[in-house]
């Protein structure tokens, strides 16, 4: 069974965007995986389709009806669909290389992408929508993170990536950051690549890489090395 990501947004010209091009697109074009948008706005009220409503209580913004996603939701997957139910969301739990690699094991996922000041919070308790967040930082909407989330899944996919190795050494794979990379030429700018890379030791040149994932993590993510727990 293909990977499928069933998209719920009032943008679908948006996807599959980039991941229509390169190795994704690749992918997507043989068959690989599935990209399925769908327009929130199609199950608006009234005329004019109106998706959203001021938020209770007073305050700024607007907020998405509980309703309208609903019937999206219920439009777009059945009871018995076995993949997970994503929020893009600021509050949402992070993303991580473990989540992600979760993921694209599984049969794909069913993303919902917010807009406006925020999402009815019924229909996230209703439909058990999983909230998710790709950072500390506020988007326009949650379509730029999708494409963060299917791009990280549909690259681990098998067949996707030239080399599988690729995606076993990167950054978080082993709860370090990647080690640095060089290639010809061998001195640039009076900069050498560092000999034992260029010794044909293996042993070695793992050992010199692992070292220097420590030392990268140590200095720019400390919070990786922290027991977890």
């Amino acid at each position: 069974m293909n990977w499928r990501a069933t998209i719920l947004t009032l943008y679908p010209e948006m996807f599959p965007g980039p991941l229509g091009l390169s190795l994704a697109g690749d992918a997507l074009a043989r068959g690989a995986w599935q990209c399925d948008a769908r327009n929130i706005r199609d199950f608006g009220i009234g005329k004019h389709r109106t998706v959203d409503d001021t938020p209770a209580g007073g305050g700024a913004g607007m907020v998405l009806r509980a309703d309208v996603l609903a019937d999206a939701l219920d439009a777009a997957v059945t009871p018995d669909d076995p993949r997970p139910r994503l929020l893009m969301s600021p509050r949402g739990k992070p993303l991580t290389q473990a989540r992600i690699r979760t993921l694209a094991e599984g049969p794909g996922a069913l993303i919902v992408c917010g807009r406006f000041e925020g999402v009815d919070e019924r229909v996230i308790e209703g439909r058990q929508l999983e909230e998710v967040s790709i950072g500390d930082y506020i988007l326009s909407g949650g379509e730029m993170a999708a494409l963060v989330l299917m791009d990280a899944c549909v690259r681990l996919l098998p067949g996707v990536m030239g080399h599988e190795q690729s995606g076993e050494e990167e950054s978080f794979e082993n709860g370090l950051l990647e080690y640095p990379h060089y290639t010809r030429p061998r001195e640039w700018e009076g900069r050498a690549i560092p000999d034992i890379l260029l010794s044909g030791d293996h042993a070695k040149i793992a050992r010199w890489r692992r070292a220097q994932s420590e030392a990268i993590t140590q200095a720019r993510r400390p919070d990786l090395l922290k027991p977890k727990g």
